[in-house]
């Protein structure tokens, strides 16, 4: 007998970043949220995240408490996104990294070699990385809070400008 699939829904919401794919569960967690020209990506990842499982996207509406927090995120109240609930599936060290990465403050910006300390994992920089880059949940879990050792902006799946614009948005001088 196989396991029963999992039904996502997919909604898309403006931003000031163009718009959001945010994918939500039954229980109104958030499974994912990327940016729509980044779609098929998104797909991959969450396939690949959930491959035990048979998943199902279905077009709908997000939780109304998920939308509000992003809109008045967005609008400057930053901290509003800290109180959605996400679940993000993943190895357990993927979901150490994603569940670290929401202890960031906005408005600061973290190494990846920092990261890796705190999860007392010092040499574990490349994995913080690799699991950073894998991250399905964006701006919620902000993996663009993590920037190079040199201070740089290192990758971004949604593209350096949005992560430039991000960290502006939450006050972190950003040099060219």
């Amino acid at each position: 007998m196989s396991a029963p699939a999992l039904v996502f829904t997919v909604d898309r919401q403006s931003s000031p970043l163009g718009r959001m794919l945010i994918v939500s569960d039954a229980d109104r967690r958030l499974r994912a949220l990327d940016w729509e020209d980044h779609e098929e990506r998104m797909e991959r990842g969450l396939t690949r995240i959930y491959r035990r499982q048979p998943l199902q996207l279905v077009s709908g509406t997000a939780p109304a408490a998920i939308r509000r927090a992003l809109e008045h995120y967005f609008a400057g109240k930053l901290q509003a996104i800290d109180a959605i609930p996400v679940q993000t599936g993943g190895t357990p060290f993927q979901s150490n990294v994603w569940r670290a990465l929401r202890t960031v403050p906005a408005g600061t910006t973290l190494s990846y070699g920092r990261m890796a300390q705190q999860l007392k994992c010092p040499l574990a920089v490349r994995a913080v990385g690799f699991a950073n880059g894998s991250n399905p949940i964006s701006v919620v879990v902000p993996c663009h809070r993590l920037i190079g050792a040199d201070g740089s902006l290192t990758g971004y799946g949604g593209g350096l400008e949005r992560k430039r614009w991000l960290l502006e948005h939450e006050g972190v001088r950003c040099g060219d």
